[in-house]
């Protein structure tokens, strides 16, 4: 099928780092906060390339030239990502160097030199080196009787030439810069804002590694490797133990860039390159500090006034009164009504993990049904489902063991889990359990009553309060009824199950969504109200992105609030003149899925896990829930609007190109949604 006026899916991710780029060069952000967006644009653009790139890549390997759906061959992708990741790296330099780094000298924080150090912050450093960095340190040598090392995947690593005073014949030799040790060293033991890199502390000290060579020259680099794993499900007979071996190895996948300081000699850098299989277009050159991830060690240092002031999430209105240690009071105000969740404004701990607690401690509990795909290390979800499997209550955990880059919490999850006696299944052949699902079958005096929770977000209580989700808690019999049939397909065989209040991936989801656009467009025509808001985190399926075109050719108006990827190009003649585009970033990230539909005046409205992309529409199992209550409307609602208002801080998507805006045409600021929203909360308690 060909599709038309498609954004490519990679440089739509590249422009989305980008506006997280840009939000580190925000002189209105405080300080620490700005630097903390610096990591996470390196952290966004690892993955990128352990991932993206790494796919396309392989294409390139195999010769594979047909073009994409937006006209991109993998060559020519390849050359264009290339030159933006470059200019946007160069952009990231410059703000942390000529920009930020002067700012945080002013404010008492230093990145040090050794040459600037002082005779006593020498003096310290130096023990530390021999103390506790000297002793991890393994120097590799490459020549005829050792071969080149393995550099392993984001690792930072120091390149040496040696020379032997004797023969003045030259070697190459690897130093691998310690991950379990602090990449930034304070200066002082005392309380100290004065940082020196653990890699200059290495190169000052290169001589005692290497006890009767010259040392000529060093410099630092570091390497991503293609960390994207491949399972055939048909061919394994046990996941778990396949994926273990998939993830040994994975960390030997072949090199997809190498990024290396400036002012290195080009020979050696070929060399390099030439070992390591990179070609120039994956070489990324850029002033030391490399690997600026670790930059988020000091945006947690404790300048509170370097930073967003601080907030407390509330318990959820209808959570408020419930005593900690009552089960009997939690299940009971669930059941005055459905309650929607809004994290992390309203409280992740005091809803979700209070709901899971309650279950396991409550003796009238018989059975928890739970799906995970990622949580945090020290999950009090996990330990809740233990202690009900240790009480002697069925648990079933469907633990997605392929999420990405979280696969080896997953495993350790599903054996510790196990060893509990929770029933552990890892969903269905060839797809990824995405859904967020709970489920409680309780013992009450009318009889079994069944308790839920559905959210667009992972049960992890860390990142809830960073993300931005939605959930519900309700004992609706036709919510939960769905529930039970969800997860008995999932646990076991029910692959022809029907639902009420659900739109359920892989067979239900796409067709529903569709119908719904359709139903708007039919309004359209016949001059009944129609009208589409999303709010996603990517819209990139190209039938969709074709429907929505048919829709806004038709009238329809359509909004859309998306964070990530986009491959609408809103506001062409002819063709999505009545699409409109935005995207909002700031202190939390928007996580949260809604769909608006018009609906003749009778709103639809539905929140879930699922973005409007392939994965999820065709190899996950996502669901989406009707949302029913008109208040909880009316809240959604507020939602949408604030983040597409035009006096809200955001960004704005014009064919291709984002535009931000911050400021009003009087060049005060706009409104900032997440300040908006904590604002609206605080009011509310």
């Amino acid at each position: 099928m060909k599709f038309e006026n498609v954004t490519d899916r990679e440089l739509s991710w590249l422009s989305f780092d980008q506006r997280v780029l840009e939000l580190a060069e925000d002189p209105s952000i405080p300080l620490l906060e700005r630097l903390r967006f610096l990591a996470i644009f390196s952290s966004n653009l690892d993955e990128f390339f352990m991932v993206r790139v790494a796919t396309l890549m392989s294409k390139i390997e195999n010769d594979i030239t047909v073009r994409n759906v937006a006209g991109f061959a993998p060559r020519d992708l390849m050359a264009e990502i290339s030159t933006r990741t470059k200019a946007l790296v160069e952009r990231q330099s410059h703000t942390l160097h000529e920009d930020i780094v002067p700012q945080l000298k002013a404010q008492g924080i230093e990145f040090i030199h050794w040459e600037n150090l002082d005779d006593t912050e020498r003096s310290y450093v130096s023990k530390l080196f021999q103390d506790r960095i000297f002793p991890v340190l393994t120097p590799l040598a490459v020549d005829p009787s050792h071969p080149f090392p393995y550099i392993s995947g984001l690792s930072l690593n120091l390149a040496v030439i040696v020379k032997n005073p004797e023969t003045h014949e030259e070697f190459f030799a690897r130093v691998k810069v310690p991950e379990i040790l602090p990449r930034f060293i304070a200066t002082a033991k005392t309380r100290s804002t004065r940082f020196i890199t653990i890699e200059e502390l290495i190169a000052i000290n290169l001589q005692e590694l290497f006890p009767g060579m010259i040392v000529e020259e060093h410099y630092t680099f570091r390497v991503t490797r293609n960390q994207d794993i491949e399972l055939d499900e048909e061919e394994t007979e046990d996941i778990l133990l396949s994926l273990e071996a998939e993830l040994s190895r994975r960390r030997f996948g072949p090199p997809v860039r190498l990024e290396i300081e400036n002012g290195v000699d080009a020979k050696l850098i070929n060399r390099l390159a030439q070992e390591l299989g990179i070609n120039e277009e994956n070489i990324i050159h850029a002033p030391s500090p490399l690997d600026l991830t670790a930059l988020h060690k000091i945006a947690d240092l404790g300048f509170p006034e370097l930073k967003y002031e601080k907030f407390r999430s509330r318990t959820a209105h209808a959570l408020s009164e419930v005593d900690a240690e009552d089960t009997d009071l939690f299940f009971a105000a669930i059941r005055q009504g459905e309650i929607l969740l809004h994290h992390p404004y309203e409280s992740f701990t005091s809803s979700v993990v209070h709901f899971l607690q309650s279950a396991a401690q409550d003796p009238h509990v018989l059975a928890i049904k739970q799906t995970l795909y990622r949580t945090s290390g020290d999950s009090p979800i996990i330990e809740a489902l233990i202690e009900a499997a240790e009480a002697g209550k069925q648990v079933l955990a469907v633990i997605e063991i392929r999420a990405r880059f979280d696969e080896q919490a997953n495993v350790r999850w599903a054996r510790k889990l196990e060893a509990a006696g929770v029933h552990v299944v890892y969903g269905l052949m060839g797809l990824k359990t995405h859904a967020k699902l709970s489920l409680v079958i309780r013992d009450e005096p009318q009889g079994l009553r069944r308790y839920c929770h559905i959210g667009t977000g992972n049960y992890n209580p860390k990142t809830a309060r960073m993300y931005e989700d939605l959930g519900i808690l309700s004992t609706d019999i036709e919510l939960t009824e769905d529930l039970t049939k969800l997860f008995n397909q999932l646990s076991g065989f029910a692959p022809q199950s029907t639902y009420s209040r659900l739109l359920v991936a892989p067979r239900t989801l796409r067709s529903g969504i569709t119908e719904r656009i359709d139903r708007e467009i039919e309004n359209a025509k016949a001059g009944k109200p129609a009208g589409i808001q999303f709010k996603l985190n990517s819209i990139l399926d190209e039938t969709f992105v074709a429907k929505l075109y048919e829709a806004s050719n038709a009238g329809v108006k359509i909004e859309l609030l998306i964070r990530g990827i986009c491959a609408v190009q809103p506001g062409l003649v002819g063709v999505s003149e009545n699409i409109t585009v935005k995207s909002v970033l700031g202190r939390f990230l928007e996580h949260s899925r809604i769909f608006h539909f018009i609906n003749g005046g009778d709103d639809e409205y539905w929140i879930g896990s699922a973005d409007l992309m392939g994965r999820n529409l065709d190899r996950r199992v996502e669901s989406l829930i009707r949302v029913d209550k008109k208040e909880h409307h009316q809240r959604l609602q507020g939602i949408l609007d604030l983040g597409l208002s035009d006096k809200t801080s955001s960004w704005k998507l014009t064919g291709t190109e984002w535009i931000r805006k911050s400021d009003d045409e009087k060049g005060k600021p706009l409104t900032d949604v997440h300040a908006a929203m904590i604002d609206l909360y605080a009011k509310n308690r």
